[in-house]
Order: C-alpha cells, then sequence, then structure tokens
C-alpha cells in the first residue's frame, strides 16, 4: 500500500491554450495509504482520465505522480504495483473461478499453500467459496464481475486498487450487496481503495473521503457528511442530494439580505452585491408569516414519494424544493404557504464558492 500524491495537470492535446484544453485542470491532491476513495462526476469530468494517471496507464502531460514520496511518473503499472477493475469484466473463461482468482498470484510466484489461503480468503469475503471449481465461462456477468474485483483484491501487497465503475454491469439489486463487501474488505484488508463513479450512492456509501469533479477539475474533497452539509462549490450542493440543494439570487446591501421582495436578516456578515442562498430540501420549514428567515411561496406541485412529500414551490420566480412530512395537508398545488429558508444549515456562495 501506499500514500499517492499528485501535482499535474492533464491535455490530450498538444500546447493547451483554455481550460477547454484540459481533460485535467492543475490539481495537487493526496491518497492516504490505507483510505478509501470514491472520484465522483458527470461522464466525461475527467475521472478515468485521474484514474489512468494514477495506474500509469497515462502520462500526465505536465507535473509528476508520486507513491510514497518516489516520482513515479514515467513508471508503468507493474513498477507501481497496481491492481486496477474496469468497467466489464475482463476474465480468463477457460479458467476456473478459483485459477482467476490465483492468477496475479501464480505469476509472482507464490508458494500453491499460500495461494490457496489466500485465494479462498477472498473467495469468502466475495461469497463464491461454493464456486471456486466452476470455469467462468458458464457464469453470470455478475458473477463475472465479482471475479474481477477478486482479482484486483488478491494480492495483498499492491501500492493502491483502482476500480472504474466496477458496478456498471450490476442488477440494481445486487449492487448494494457488493458496496457492502467493497466496504467490508477495506475495513478488513486495509488496502488504499480508489473508486470511480458517478453515482453519488456508490461514492457516498463506499468512501471515507469524496472526491467530486466537474470540467477537469476536483472542486470538492470531504467526507459525505461534509459534502451533503457544506458544499463548498453550487455544483457540489446541486449534485450530491435528491432533490438537490435549492439556490435562490439573493442582494445584499445596507438594509439586510434581499430575496425577491423580502429582506431576511442574515446571522453572519456577508460581502455586500450578488449573492446566493443555499439550503437544502431537508431544512426548508413549513412555518407562518411570524418566523424569521421565511418567504411567502406558492406550491406549484406535491409528490407524495411515500415517507414524506416533495413540495416544489417558488418566490418572484424562484423554485424551491421542500422535503416535508405527509401530514402537511395545508400544502396544496395552488395554495400560499410560508416557508423558512434560513437556518443553521443555510450557507452563501459568490461567484459559485461558499462564503466562509
Amino acid at each position: 500500500m501506499a500514500r499517492i500524491d499528485l501535482d499535474l495537470a492533464h491535455a490530450y492535446k498538444a500546447n493547451p491554450q483554455h481550460d477547454s484544453d484540459y481533460a485535467l485542470l492543475p490539481l495537487k491532491m493526496t491518497f492516504e495509504d490505507g483510505g478509501a476513495y470514491a472520484l465522483l462526476g458527470p461522464s466525461g469530468c475527467g475521472k478515468t482520465t485521474m484514474l489512468n494517471v494514477m495506474s500509469g496507464l497515462l502520462t500526465p502531460s505536465q507535473g509528476h505522480v508520486l507513491f510514497d514520496g518516489r516520482d513515479m511518473t514515467h513508471a508503468t503499472p507493474q513498477e507501481r504495483n497496481i491492481a486496477q477493475v474496469f468497467q466489464f469484466p475482463v476474465i480468463y473463461d477457460t479458467m476456473t473461478v478459483a485459477e482467476n482468482l490465483a492468477f496475479p498470484l501464480r505469476n509472482r510466484q507464490w508458494p500453491k499453500d499460500k495461494m490457496d489461503q489466500r485465494v479462498g480468503q477472498i473467495a469468502e469475503m466475495l461469497e463464491m467459496s461454493g464456486q471456486l471449481n466452476q470455469r467462468a465461462a458458464g457464469l453470470s456477468a455478475d458473477a463475472k464481475q465479482k471475479i474481477s474485483l477478486g482479482r484486483g483484491l488478491v494480492r495483498p501487497d499492491v501500492s493502491a486498487v483502482l476500480f472504474d465503475e466496477p458496478l456498471t454491469v450490476i442488477d440494481p439489486h445486487l449492487k448494494w450487496q457488493l458496496r457492502r463487501k467493497l466496504k467490508q474488505i477495506h475495513h478488513e484488508l486495509k488496502l488504499t481503495l480508489i473508486y470511480v463513479t458517478h453515482d453519488q450512492v456508490e461514492a457516498l456509501t463506499f468512501a471515507d473521503q469524496v472526491v467530486v469533479m466537474t470540467r477537469g477539475r476536483a472542486v470538492q474533497v470531504g467526507s459525505p457528511a461534509d459534502l451533503f452539509e457544506r458544499p463548498s462549490h453550487t455544483f457540489v450542493g446541486n449534485f450530491i442530494g435528491s432533490p438537490g440543494m435549492n439556490f435562490l439570487h439573493a442582494e445584499v446591501d445596507a438594509s439586510g439580505l434581499r430575496v425577491g421582495s423580502h429582506v431576511l436578516d442574515a446571522a453572519a456578515a456577508l460581502p455586500l452585491g450578488a449573492i446566493k442562498l443555499g439550503i437544502r430540501p431537508e431544512y426548508v420549514a413549513l412555518t407562518d408569516a411570524q418566523t424569521p428567515g421565511a418567504l411567502p411561496m406558492l406550491v406549484s406541485q406535491v409528490q407524495d414519494v411515500g415517507t414524506h412529500n416533495i413540495v416544489t414551490a417558488s418566490h418572484h420566480g424562484q423554485t424551491v424544493k421542500a422535503r416535508l412530512s405527509t401530514d402537511s395537508a395545508s400544502v396544496q398545488t395552488g395554495s400560499t404557504v410560508w416557508l423558512q429558508v434560513m437556518g443553521a444549515h443555510t450557507c452563501f456562495y459568490k461567484n459559485e464558492e461558499i462564503v466562509a
């Protein structure tokens, strides 16, 4: 296992001049030894490029990659001692499950008894002990991808295990089982795991630290709680959560914080001028006109999702979603309600970045 330090940028075209020319904009990042990380963002944001730079499949056009302080920028994946699991299963159909799992160890000439012991340990973790003697060709796509996962995890001496959207081919009802298994394996084996995904549920349930990316830039690195409670960028607030964070355009002047036709008291000093107020739907509260920090809103939609209602309402053309209890009978389409948007969980953004 290794600590991985990145100080680099990468462009697939020569002589990049603008931000849009880069697949990865200049970044500095550290992945600690034994940590569980997720690279999260939409397609094309640079997640796989960063993973391939770490693995050695791609040499960055600028900067360097360090493993435990050693410059490995031009080292091969073999020299970096990296295991990588890809989006689709990469296995040998003519081999049994046991032979597939043992293949990386056999290449390194492990003694047979130790190899069998390690294969048995990984197979048990992946709940494949009963399939060790089956040929891989006859297995389902789910089982084949579990073999790929096992092959990535079987070597205890790897610097890191890199996963590139490994659950894409897995049936949805089995995904949560494999996420739980990977989390359990991480705690037991203490391997450095770096997991690429565009699925926030996968990232937030698997990783201790999540790197949120957009347009080649890492906009926030933090725990799932940090990303939810204090998004450092409006992109993070919108991307994390379902529904994402609400943003209201506001103006700060001598009278206070002006949203539409109402002036709200801000608990902290805010920079003058245009600003955005950010509040999660979970923290928008149904209240009355006498409550500080509340706005009158016209309800346009009420969605009953069983455990709660998702209410969509607007104030002077600005839309807010609120997660309210199902017993809020007064909240009906076409009605006007007061929703509290100012509170302990409210964030403020200037030029898309959070105001300290």
